[in-house]
């Protein structure tokens, strides 16, 4: 099996859908499967141990930390041939997914997509809604020679399929329990930004308009005076509103920038609640990530977060937006311990089963199915 894969994002890029193929990727290595990615050039240091075709690019207006990726279709038809894919996987509907689409039609390989965002739900929080329509009339005729779109939860899946999308298939993420789990040194990363004595509220993700970040924001101004003294907020992560939040934020809010590996998984651990109002997430990887460290989420209602907490076991949900709701769930999860206690353990107990060795073997299944059923036609 050889599988090339199309995206305008990859590793060492931060956000879910790079980090979702850095996982694929290390998975089709482990089972001795044959990859090549297509990719935009990035200006961070380019590692060079994958198997990956890199394209000139520039930065995108709307997404400074993306890339708007400008190929050479010549290079790329020499390097797809002489790799010689069974199928092609396309994981964006930029640049260079066109590409991956283009190639697929050319050359009549097998195509499947991953639908990872909600654009039509940016567009909103960008001034744009004129262009909803427009986009899913694109969205339609990206993916109409997909033999699967690969949908990350229910409620993406739900959402497409009112959208008139078929050949939909549910492919969720995972999470690395033996790297976020709740037995971190608290103590230490508490220190690290004097917080020993404090409640620790964390939010993580990109400081984008679509995270619904003002929410965050009126959030921690309306907790009472009296239990606000004992709380800290950490913010972590990136993105263009950083400068914005910093300057409207909260003396007990502290912004650490993008953090990864363990040291986020001691953030996780070390928090009381993981507060994560974005209402626009097609899965939520923090979310999964927070509960496997046996933290509990307060989430919006809405996407895929949706799907991942329980509320009442693993957090709690609130309509995106609501202010007071989050509000009211901090300090009910706040004033009881042990109601925190049994959420966190809860929520470890559901990370648990979320093995990306299970989910990544049904994406191979698929793969093989596609592949096969290819081959029959073909020699028919």
């Amino acid at each position: 099996m050889r599988i090339a894969i199309f995206t305008d994002t990859f590793y060492p890029d931060v956000n879910g859908v790079a980090k979702t193929l850095k996982r694929l990727t290390s998975f089709l290595e482990s089972q001795k499967i044959t990859y090549k990615i297509f990719a935009p050039s990035s200006p961070a240091k380019d590692f060079t141990d994958y198997p990956i075709h890199r394209t000139k690019s520039l930065s995108f207006f709307l997404y400074p930390e993306c890339r708007l990726a400008l190929p050479n279709l010549l290079q790329m038809k020499s390097e797809i041939q002489s790799f010689s894919p069974d199928l092609i996987h396309v994981a964006t509907p930029f640049n260079i997914g066109l590409c991956g689409v283009y190639f697929s039609k050319k050359m009549n390989i097998p195509l499947v997509c991953s639908y990872h965002t909600n654009f039509d739900e940016y567009l909103q929080y960008y001034y744009l809604p004129f262009l909803i329509r427009l986009h899913w009339n694109y969205m339609h005729w990206f993916h109409k020679t997909c033999k699967k779109i690969f949908v990350p939860s229910p409620a993406t899946l739900q959402l497409l399929k009112q959208q008139g999308f078929t050949n939909l298939e549910l492919w969720p993420r995972g999470v690395d329990c033996q790297l976020f789990h709740p037995n971190h040194h608290k103590n230490s990363f508490k220190s690290d930004y004097k917080l020993e004595d404090s409640y620790l509220l964390t939010y993580v993700g990109r400081l984008a308009p679509e995270k619904d970040l003002h929410t965050l924001l009126a959030v921690a101004k309306t907790i009472p005076p009296d239990l606000n003294k004992k709380i800290h907020w950490l913010i972590i992560g990136d993105g263009p509103l950083r400068k914005e939040l910093e300057a409207n934020a909260p003396a007990n809010m502290t912004f650490t920038g993008y953090l990864s590996g363990k040291r986020l998984a001691q953030a996780y651990a070390s928090s009381d609640i993981l507060v994560f109002p974005s209402p626009t997430e097609t899965f939520g990887n923090v979310v999964l990530e927070s509960l496997a460290c046996g933290t509990p989420v307060i989430g919006a209602k809405s996407g895929g977060v949706q799907n991942i907490i329980e509320p009442g076991v693993t957090g709690q949900l609130c309509s995106p937006g609501n202010v007071q709701e989050f509000t009211d769930s901090i300090l009910h999860l706040l004033t009881n311990h042990p109601l925190r206690k049994q959420m966190g353990n809860a929520g470890r107990h559901y990370a648990l089963t979320q093995s990306w060795e299970q989910i990544l073997n049904n994406l191979i299944y698929q793969y093989s199915d596609i592949i096969q059923k290819r081959d029959v036609q073909k020699y028919a």
